[in-house]
């Protein structure tokens, strides 16, 4: 298997921990938006780390119309999952347009009229580091409220026997 995919589906298994543990989470606890984080909550951030999928990996580098993200339309986890089924769709349809070809440059014009041109590979590195940027911040505000979380490092590779 190429191995983005796999380091994909290990951010996915990541991922599921720190969702599992949300779910432990009142849905109010999950939606509250709290002042010492700039107003933001953890489906704000788990909406803005979509977000982030979508327009960096959708959007700008494979030309789609990707609807937005409205947060208020996540009221809970189980939601939440819905929106980074699709973020995977997403992903897998980048990883399997760029599979190879990594170092290949996307020209890209910015919101604010700057332009850069990453290649496949900083595409992918940057939406996957930002996600666990934000994870880190998600359990912080998750202690914050009173809950105790697992560990969310990236998880361990399965033991073959």
């Amino acid at each position: 298997m190429e191995v983005f995919f796999s380091q994909y589906n290990w951010i996915r298994r990541t991922r599921e921990t720190l969702f599992s543990y949300c779910e432990t989470l009142s849905d109010a606890d999950y939606i509250k938006e709290l002042e010492a984080f700039g107003g933001d909550s953890i489906r704000n951030l788990h909406v803005h780390v979509a977000d982030c999928y979508r327009v960096w990996l959708g959007i700008r580098a494979l030309g789609n119309a990707e609807p937005d993200i409205m947060p208020e339309t996540v009221n809970n986890v189980n939601d939440m999952r819905g929106v980074f089924r699709k973020t995977d769709e997403l992903v897998y349809s980048f990883l399997n347009e760029f599979q190879g070809k990594w170092d290949r440059t996307i020209p890209l014009t910015l919101r604010n009229g700057a332009t850069m041109n990453p290649t496949a590979l900083w595409l992918f590195t940057h939406t996957a580091t930002h996600e666990f940027h934000h994870k880190g911040q998600i359990v912080k505000i998750g202690r914050q409220l009173g809950y105790v979380p697992p560990d969310t490092d990236l998880i361990e590779p399965i033991l073959e026997g």
